[in-house]
Parts: structure tokens; sequence; C-alpha cells
């Protein structure tokens, strides 16, 4: 059965394509150079935000810091500009924040629901309504989200794009949906890819998988991988790594494509494991499209 999933994600290149006219076209509503930023979003989108506050100052665009939608830190700071992200565009936390920074910090929202309570709150909104999603697992918007983003700061999306269509073309192992546990690794922007492609696969797969920076994996997380487990890394492999991942029986996995499309070979994963088990990955149990907490306006 092909799920909203399945569609989402091989909609993927065709939604990147988009989101490098997108950043063109507006060009000025994006941070622009030594602007000092803080990216906020729940979920999955805060771990975009932090791939993102990563990459620009990795490129000297200028300081980033990333936070949860819930921390208040950005508010008792000096930014130039806050920028949020949520697909929904109804969650609470992103909405409390923009209304918290309303008249203090200018604000830019990325969202798929350009007319929802966030948008209102929001001095500027970017529309990324053409990656809307039916899944309540995210796959299309959080990744469109960072390659707009990517976009606005000189990266050039085509071999990204490229890499993604031959990630999708490609077979995805069937050994791997065969392992018990998964861990994701990943260095500088790609940690929060890492993860990301964990939480994928505990939404919609109810799948035992953890993430970390990939030297940090070292210090401890190491002892829980055995010949049942998959040890991916997203991006560069650490000198040494591979051979130390082999040593306790585990799978290593790395990929030599851009690390977003990395992540769309993650999410095609975290379905198949679902499917495997037999589990619907466009409804996660306990998981719904958007949080909005009691009492909330």
């Amino acid at each position: 059965m092909t799920t909203h999933a399945d569609t989402e994600i091989a909609s993927q290149p065709d939604c990147w394509r988009r989101a490098a006219v997108l950043a063109a076209e507006r060009a000025d509503l994006l941070p622009r150079s030594g602007e000092r930023i803080a990216v906020v979003g729940c979920g999955t989108s805060y771990f975009i935000a932090r791939s993102y506050a990563a990459l620009r100052e990795s490129l000297g665009a200028g300081e980033t810091d990333a936070f949860p939608a819930s921390d208040p830190t950005p508010l008792g700071r000096r930014y130039d500009r806050i920028v949020a992200l949520s697909r929904s565009g109804t969650t609470t936390e992103v909405a409390a924040l923009l209304d918290g920074a309303a008249g203090r910090i200018p604000t830019l929202l990325l969202t798929a629901v350009p007319d929802g309570p966030a948008a209102h709150r929001a001095d500027t909104v970017l529309d990324l309504a053409f990656a809307d999603e039916r899944s309540v697992v995210q796959t299309r918007f959080p990744t469109t989200a960072l390659q707009l983003l990517r976009a606005g700061l000189g990266v050039d999306l085509a071999p990204s794009v490229a890499d993604a269509e031959l990630v999708l073309y490609e077979p995805l192992p069937a050994a791997w949906t065969a392992h018990r546990q998964f861990t994701f690794l990943g260095t500088g922007w790609t940690a929060g890819l890492a993860d990301e492609a964990a939480l994928k696969l505990r939404g919609a797969a109810r799948a035992w998988a953890e993430s970390y920076p990939a030297m940090e994996y070292r210090h401890g997380p190491i002892s829980i991988s055995d010949p049942g487990s998959l040890v991916w890394c997203l991006g560069p492999v650490p000198s040494g790594l591979a051979d130390e991942v082999l040593a306790t029986g585990a799978r290593f996995v790395s990929d030599a494509v851009d690390p977003v499309a990395a992540l769309v070979r993650a999410q095609r994963l975290a379905v198949a494991l679902a499917g495997r088990r037999r589990l619907n990955p466009d409804r996660p149990r306990h998981l719904t499209r958007s949080v909005i907490l009691a009492g909330a306006s």
C-alpha cells in the first residue's frame, strides 16, 4: 500500500527545485549576511533549525543560534531577527514566541499554512504551502525549508536534487529493516540531520533509534552497538570511526550523497520499517499534525 508519506518523500526533488526558485525570488526576506539571528522550532523543525544554524555559521554568514520554540532565551537576547519554522502554523510554542517578539525583534516564519495563527503573529512569512503534507510524520516540509535556507546562503541545490533523485531510484537494502537498533551520527551541521533521521524511525516505526554527534558516539553510546545494530553516518565520516563500528559487529552505513539527500534515504527506511512492522507511518500513535496546548488561544 502506498502511503501519503511515500508520496511526499518521492516529491522532494521537485519541492527543492521550487525552493531554489523561491529563495531567488524572495531573497530580500531571508537573513542577510552578518545578521545575528536565532532559529526556532519544535520537534523536526527544531532539528532543522539546528542544522541551518550550524551551517550558516560554518559558512561565515553570521552568528546563528538555534532553540526549541518553548525556550524563551531568544526574547532576552539581542538578535537582528528570529526565524521560526512551523509546518502547521498552529504550534502553541511557536505562536507564543512570535507573540513575545512582537515589537522587539523582527520575525520571519517559514510555514506551509500562511494564514494560520503563527503567520498572523510574524512580521514576515514565507509560504511553503507547496510542501505541505497529509502525513503526520514530516518529510518534505522540513527538507524543503532547509533547502530554501541553504539556497539563501548561496548553496547550489542542483547537486542535492540530483542526489535525492538517485536515492529515490535506488532500491533500499532489504537487510536494513531487519535490524533491531539504529544509531545516526552527524558532524557539524549534519548532527541535526542525524537527530531528525532518528526521530523519523521512532515516530513512523516505533524503532529503537538514537543519534549523536559522530565523535561523541565513541564516548559511551558505542557500547550499545552489536550485530543487531545499524550505525549510519550522515556527512563526513571521522577517521577510524567505521572500523570501530564494524568491530562491534554492527552494520556501518555512510553516504557519498549530499547529507539532505541522505536524510531522504533515512525517511525511506523509516517507512519501510513501519511497513515491516505493520504500522501506518501516516498516523503514528500519540502523535498529531500539530501540538496545541490546552488553554492556548
